[in-house]
């Protein structure tokens, strides 16, 4: 099933967590084109089963779970199904995840656990089960979807939060696991997908509202699910072995390494700093400019 003949993960199993529809689909599709065997993973049964359909009709090997990965059971669940079906586990792709847009002051408890379940316990849980397998075999691949919401979104507590953390444990992982021949490494895509529907939705209404014309998806910095499953296939590979405990974006026909938390302007004060030389140097030795943040304008458009 392999495009152009590539069968780059010929022999390979992948698991694809959150492959009903959107970049999980998109993914899911593109590895088994590559060669590799998949199981497909969402919540609903009938999702799972569409691209379950879609990978063997165009002559995959594809198996389904539909099951929560917000549960260690049902994480476990999803890599035994890929040790039942196909013997092993080669390529974990974390993309399960849920939005859950509330301001901080409405926002509740399970509001806020229901998000962190689904995108960070479910990344870690996935993880947790089928790394053991990849530590047997020598090799395997880790690649979880982060989001560049960690730079600040109104209205995105949870979600911002379970990314910012999917990524540090993504950091964290690649240093912990590559003595086993195991890569880690985290994307972003900003993916026109159900999961962003209602927020290009309202920027295309405000537009309306100023009398300017409604813009694209493209125009806001929103791309088709189909544009970034190449560069899952690639990290997936054993040609890109040698990348690990990264941070890739793609969007559309932009490819960009991001960088990792570091000092961005540093001063020395010889004796220790106090409030004292804090208000007398803080501006001028390190605070101007400050860092940007804020993922979106108040347009609704990317920043990034």
């Amino acid at each position: 099933m392999a495009a152009g003949g590539n069968m780059l993960l010929d022999g390979k199993v992948a698991v694809v967590t959150g492959s009903g529809t959107g970049m999980g689909r998109a993914f899911a599709i593109d590895l088994a084109r590559a060669g590799a065997k998949v199981v497909v993973n969402a919540r609903t049964s009938g999702d799972v089963a569409n691209v379950v359909g879609e990978i063997r009709a165009q002559g995959g090997a594809a198996q389904g779970c539909a099951v929560s990965v917000a549960t260690m059971e049902g994480a476990r669940e999803i890599v035994q199904t890929a040790v039942e079906a196909f013997g092993r586990v080669d390529i974990l792709v974390n993309n399960a995840g849920i939005m859950g847009q509330k301001p901080l002051v409405d926002m509740t408890e399970r509001d806020f656990d229901e998000v962190i379940a689904t995108n960070l316990k479910g990344t870690f849980a996935c993880a947790r089960h089928a790394v053991p397998h990849m530590i047997k075999q020598g090799w395997g691949r880790i690649i979880n979807v982060s989001s560049a919401t960690i730079l600040g979104q109104e209205g995105a507590t949870s979600y911002a939060s379970s990314k910012g953390g999917v990524l540090n444990m993504s950091l964290t992982w690649a240093v912990e696991l590559a003595k086993h021949g195991i890569t880690c490494n985290a994307i972003r895509s900003s993916a026109a997908t159900r999961l962003t529907e209602k927020g290009r939705e309202r920027a295309k209404q405000a537009a309306l509202a100023r009398h300017e014309p409604a813009p694209t998806d493209a125009d806001l910095g929103y791309y088709k699910p189909e544009e970034a499953a190449p560069l899952v296939v690639f990290l997936a590979s054993d040609e890109a072995g040698w990348i690990n405990g990264q941070f890739i974006c793609i969007d559309g026909p932009r490819l960009a390494i991001c960088e990792h938390t570091h000092h961005a302007k540093t001063a020395i004060m010889p004796d220790g700093w106090t409030a004292d030389s804090l208000l007398k140097y803080f501006k001028s030795a390190v605070g101007t400019p400050l860092q940007a943040y804020g993922f979106l304008t108040a347009e609704g458009r990317k920043v990034l």
